[in-house]
């Protein structure tokens, strides 16, 4: 793993989103765990090379921020939004979330497969019970403090973790960091609230859910991609196309590659956030229409 600062480590190049950890004078902080199951046993390791774990944040409920969360069980308490525990290993009602996250395993670590529990064993032995809170959450960890800042967009209970000791901010996928931005079910009005919230924090490092660490100035560069994505729909919308017409005509798929290990899902990225957005603007149509 990276080491960003005297107290942070974050790994960049895993299929998955960035798992990182902070050391504090009593123990440490795990932000996202590895989707990778002997990544996941990996960090974990790593981890309590220094301490104790005594916390286990979670940015999302997207596969590939909590599936790792299994080998991290009996390290520390894990923490997330209530958003995030409701929806907890739910990706799209058409996607069943064990097997999207079992896909990974044969390209991007086959020893992970004598990891892995069966599904039953899997789902009853989940591990995302511990603290769960709506709003903000502060907490202080020996030296440190952890402000858990409600952020909302990507996914209904996302969270950005701002940690004032390091000048360092953990956004989850509030930030794709030169990677392509997956938005599927978000809420971009809120997401482009939450980027402006970021944006006030005194950091000199941004943590993104994906790409390389980044700072504060390219919360302009993903807000001008989510900005891109809404009018180029919207445009769709005035133009009379069908949502087929609007997945087949809108992609910004020469803008930025797709993050590490899932290049083969640009055009499913494409065409799910356009036909996501055609639905919203269609529905807000339909009812201002009444």
């Amino acid at each position: 793993m990276e080491q960003l600062t005297p107290n942070i480590w974050t790994e960049t190049r895993w299929r998955g989103c960035n798992p990182s950890f902070v050391t504090t004078s009593d123990g440490v902080v795990v932000i996202d765990t590895p989707q990778l199951p002997t990544k996941a046993v990996a960090m974990r390791r790593e981890a309590e090379a220094h301490g104790p774990i005594r916390y286990v944040i979670n940015t999302e409920h997207h596969v590939d921020h909590i599936f790792g969360n299994h080998w991290f069980k009996g390290a520390g308490t894990v923490v997330h939004h209530q958003g995030v525990h409701d929806a907890f290993m739910v990706v799209f009602p058409d996607l069943d979330p064990f097997d999207y996250a079992m896909e990974a395993i044969p390209t991007d670590d086959p020893d992970g497969a004598a990891l892995v529990p069966d599904r039953d064993t899997y789902y009853a032995d989940l591990n995302r019970h511990g603290i769960v809170f709506t709003g903000d959450l502060t907490l202080h960890v020996g030296d440190h403090t952890f402000r858990l800042l409600y952020t909302p967009g990507h996914t209904p209970g996302q969270i950005a973790v701002h940690v004032p000791e390091e000048r360092t901010v953990f956004t989850g996928d509030t930030v794709f960091s030169d990677c392509a931005t997956w938005l599927m079910s978000s809420d971009v009005d809120q997401w482009l609230a939450s980027i402006e919230r970021i944006r006030t924090l005194d950091v000199d490092r941004v943590v993104p859910g994906h790409g390389p660490v980044t700072t504060l100035d390219y919360l302009a560069t993903q807000r001008a991609m989510l900005l891109e994505w809404k009018a180029a729909v919207a445009v769709a919308v005035a133009k009379g196309w069908s949502r087929e017409e609007t997945m087949e005509r809108v992609s910004f798929a020469s803008r930025y590659p797709v993050d590490i290990g899932q290049e083969y899902m640009m055009e499913h990225i494409q065409t799910r956030n356009a036909g996501a957005l055609w639905d919203r603007f269609t529905a807000v149509s339909a009812t201002s229409g009444r």
